[in-house]
């Protein structure tokens, strides 16, 4: 077992070698291919992080009247704390608000503000960014509520847009896959289909199926792991030159498994290419 293992290894670089230029095509094409299905991942994966950092940041204030009692505060309070599309609330005070709507506000209008006269408010994130609508119609009209804000608008503006990006960058992921494998097992063939006399000869000396097909079967593997390497760097550069990348900091962890993704894809589809590719060149 160990010399036909080293048989097997030796066989393959030296084929590898000998055939250098149509390993070049081959390792350049998952390449290629790869690198650009691993950058519709990647983008896919960067419009739900970027879908995750505003959801963070959307927020509904509920406004209480300035003379709500603390009875009807703690009711409010309550009933937050105990709405599951509500993720998190923090509490303001008046004079919380005042030095906030001094902040914001022309010092002309101001001036006209004082602390006893201004609201307290409850600051929400909601779970998603479309319970914000809910948390609105359960308090707009709840005792000493004055008002409930929240940028609805923007909400459902951005909501379509993301799931629009998702669906059209995970489309996109999946017909670059397929094409990805359709070019990759393509040029397989072509390298393999140069060496058909090699094959034949073998078998016509009495070699076994297997005997022919491992060195294959390992150069297909080496192929598509070189192709997957420079994918995955591909990938990284990506990543490190996003320019959305101040905006939204994106997880680590997601590229890592985009480019486990890729490295997967291009190992199974340089050695299965192989071993389909080399079937047909066996029945002699």
């Amino acid at each position: 077992m160990r010399v036909y293992l080293s048989y097997a290894l030796k066989e393959t670089f030296s084929n590898l070698w000998r055939n250098r230029m149509m390993t070049l095509a081959a390792v350049l094409t998952v390449a290629v291919s790869l690198s650009l299905v691993g950058g519709a991942l990647f983008l896919k994966q960067s419009a739900a992080q970027a879908t995750a950092s505003w959801q963070n940041g959307t927020q509904v204030r509920v406004w209480l009247q300035p003379t709500a009692s603390d009875g009807e505060i703690a009711a409010v309070k309550n009933q937050l704390a105990q709405m599951p599309i509500v993720k998190s609330c923090y509490y303001t005070t008046k004079q919380q608000d005042y030095a906030e709507a001094v902040k914001q506000l022309p010092p002309n209008e101001a001036q006209v503000l004082n602390v006893a006269d201004m609201p307290t408010s409850f600051r929400c994130t909601p779970t998603v960014p479309t319970d914000a609508l809910t948390v609105i119609s359960t308090f707009l009209h709840q005792p000493g509520v004055l008002t409930v804000t929240a940028p609805v608008q923007q909400i459902r503006e951005m909501s379509h847009t993301i799931r629009i990006l998702q669906v059209v960058f995970l489309a996109l992921a999946g017909v670059l896959l397929l094409s990805a494998t359709v070019l990759i097992l393509n040029t397989i063939r072509m390298a393999i289909f140069a060496r058909r006399r090699e094959v034949s000869v073998m078998k016509l000396v009495g070699a076994t199926n297997w005997f022919i097909r491992v060195p294959f079967i390992t150069e297909g593997f080496i192929q598509g792991l070189l192709g997957s390497a420079v994918a995955m760097a591909a990938v990284w550069a990506l990543h490190i030159w996003y320019p959305l990348h101040n905006e939204y900091t994106l997880d680590i962890a997601k590229v890592w498994g985009t480019n486990i993704v890729v490295l997967v894809v291009g190992v199974v589809i340089g050695s299965v290419g192989s071993a389909i590719a080399i079937r047909r060149f066996l029945d002699v």
